[in-house]
């Protein structure tokens, strides 16, 4: 039950009837009508600008649609008065039967209150963290992996069909390197002094890996050359370090469907037919870039390469796919990759990169504009840098990663609940501070503290009314007398439970879940603020001594108000405290 999207419904038929019976001009589009919250609370309880969107259409005034629409709305009994404000926007009040219905409907529901069809099915491929297997997962994978993991949570409960995806990285240099820096962990595993020259990877989380070689293959590497271990040691440290991936991301309870190789594209004949594809459709040809900006043309080589015309498709230049030694730039994979995605029918595509792929973001969306005709769009959302601090000083890096902070030692000082919630509670394009004082304190400014506390003063609550002889389980509650709820307090609250499932849906539509941390925080201020009042106000004490129907009642929205809280902490991957220790 989407209490906006019906009351919209209701502006829309009366826009129909106001058609019919010709105080509109007939076929007006109303697609751009909006029925949403006021910008000021005191205004009304939603607004609509109905008359605003369809003024210049219809040759009228907006004052002069509101004021008949007006009189039309007023004549259904959810809508209690209509006023028309400023210019022509329509302030709605609605009944307060209709915000109380609410609360049966998601004792009803339970779990799935605010569960949409806003999907209807369509299949989604959400890609995220594809970290390089090169060692274990930093803070800033941490972050891309929570936001992927809650989008894609969010995406499902919004009613579509959603596939997590993980790209490994294993095509490129950087497993060769990885390659070398394992081997010489085996020889210091051997008993050798390892050389970890500039450019290997330095941390200690390589010395297992070169500790498992040493069991696999004893001594029997270490006077060969190069050429006769490196591929074997890199299928062996490769798979060693996502089985430490796969460990990092269990640690957040971050689960992926799929794993794809970009290894596994090479040799098969998908990046050839891929940009074959590209090629019949007339935009790989071969051609000479512009220097980049800030070259000059004496430190600039022009030479001809493959290109992608990029441009074609909202690109600010074109793009090379061949290097000018036949060799494939890394482009190229990842043009196979995405086309995989469309051939395996995919509707729609999101890409999770870090804030450093930002120049990434149009070439990419080019070659799925192409290569799908247009038919498939991609989303790319980039996550931004994570800074850490600790006794107000910036946290220190990780021995063991020699060079950054790991995801393991950011979950193992906050958890897991903790590091999810506060990694959402910004934008993904925002900077984030992560201060592990902060995000451990108990008090409001702690989002998931205050959050955490709103769910266990509610089970708090439940128990007490249980006690005292009250069912308070949902099918009960949901026949409780909710018209004994008639403090303003209490409204808001109710109100602010009605607003769950189109806080969904709008989150879903853009794609952010930080939305939902958002809701939770105001929705569990709401339930604090009214529990304080019942300090001073008896009557608005959830458990009423000597009165079952008003504490029945009560207690109906208190549980309405943790389905919400319930529901939304499971979209984040936070496990919802049943009490605060």
């Amino acid at each position: 039950m989407n209490l906006f999207s019906d009351i919209r419904a209701l502006v829309i038929d009366a826009l129909a009837q106001m058609e019919q019976a010709g105080e509109l001009p007939p076929g007006l589009e109303t697609a751009a009508v909006t029925v949403e919250p006021p910008r000021d609370a005191a205004h009304g309880d939603m607004a609509t600008n109905a008359a605003m969107v369809l003024a210049k259409p219809a040759g009228k005034k907006p004052r002069e649609i509101a004021d008949v629409l007006a009189t039309r709305l007023t004549a259904d009994p959810r809508i209690s008065a209509a006023e028309v404000a400023g210019p022509g926007f329509l302030n709605l009040r609605l009944a307060s039967g209709e915000w109380l219905d609410v609360l049966k409907v998601a004792l009803g529901q339970g779990a799935d209150f605010g569960r949409s069809t806003l999907g209807d099915g369509t299949k989604i491929n959400v890609e995220f963290v594809s970290a390089n297997p090169t060692g274990p997962m930093h803070v800033g994978h941490t972050r891309g992996a929570v936001f992927g993991d809650a989008l894609a949570a969010l995406l499902d409960f919004a009613g579509y069909d959603v596939t997590r995806e993980y790209y490994i990285n294993d095509g490129g240099a950087q497993v060769d390197v990885l390659a070398r820096s394992a081997y010489e962990r085996y020889r210091e595993a051997n008993g050798l002094e390892p050389e970890i020259r500039e450019g290997l990877y330095p941390g200690d989380y390589l010395i297992p890996v070169g500790e498992a070689l040493k069991a696999k293959y004893g001594d029997s590497l270490l006077d060969k050359p190069e050429s006769e271990w490196l591929v074997e040691i890199r299928e062996f440290a490769t798979n060693a370090m996502m089985d430490m991936i796969r460990g990092d991301l269990a640690l957040l309870n971050v689960r992926m469907d799929v794993f794809s190789s970009e290894k596994a594209l090479y040799g098969t004949g998908r990046i050839e037919a891929a940009i074959d594809r590209l090629r019949a459709a007339g935009l790989i040809y071969e051609g000479v870039l512009e220097p980049p900006k800030g070259k000059t043309p004496e430190d600039w080589e022009p030479r001809e390469q493959t290109l992608f015309r990029s441009t074609a498709h909202g690109d600010d230049v074109d793009r090379p796919v061949m290097k000018s030694d036949g060799a494939w730039t890394y482009f190229a994979p990842d043009i196979a990759y995405h086309w995989d995605k469309i051939d395996r029918g995919f509707d729609q595509l999101i890409d999770v990169f870090g804030a450093d792929h930002g120049g990434y973001v149009k070439r990419m969306t080019a070659a799925v504009a192409a290569l799908s005709n247009g038919r498939v769009p991609l989303d790319v959302k980039l996550i931004q840098l994570v800074k850490l601090f600790k006794n107000g000083e910036p946290f220190k890096m990780s021995k063991r990663a020699g060079t950054f902070v790991t995801l393991r030692d950011v979950v193992e000082q906050a958890g897991a609940d903790v590091t999810r919630f506060h990694m959402l509670t910004r934008k993904n394009d925002a900077a984030l501070d992560f201060d592990f004082d902060k995000v451990l304190e108990q008090s409001k400014d702690n989002p998931v503290w205050y959050v955490q506390y709103a769910n266990a003063r509610i089970n708090s609550v439940l128990k007490k009314a249980s006690e005292l002889g009250v069912a308070t389980d949902d099918a009960a509650l949901a026949g409780a007398d909710l018209a004994l709820l008639n403090h303003p307090a209490e409204l808001e609250l109710a109100k602010k439970v009605a607003e769950w499932p189109r806080t969904v849906e709008i989150a879903a539509r853009a794609h952010e879940p930080h939305r939902i941390a958002f809701y939770l925080y105001d929705i569990a201020s709401e339930l604090h603020s009214l529990w304080n009042r019942g300090n001073d106000e008896t009557s608005l004490r959830f458990v009423q001594d000597g009165d079952l129907a008003a504490t029945s009642a009560k207690i109906a929205l208190v549980r309405a108000v943790g389905v919400v809280i319930s529901a939304g902490l499971g979209i984040l991957g936070v496990t919802p405290a049943k009490e605060m220790r």
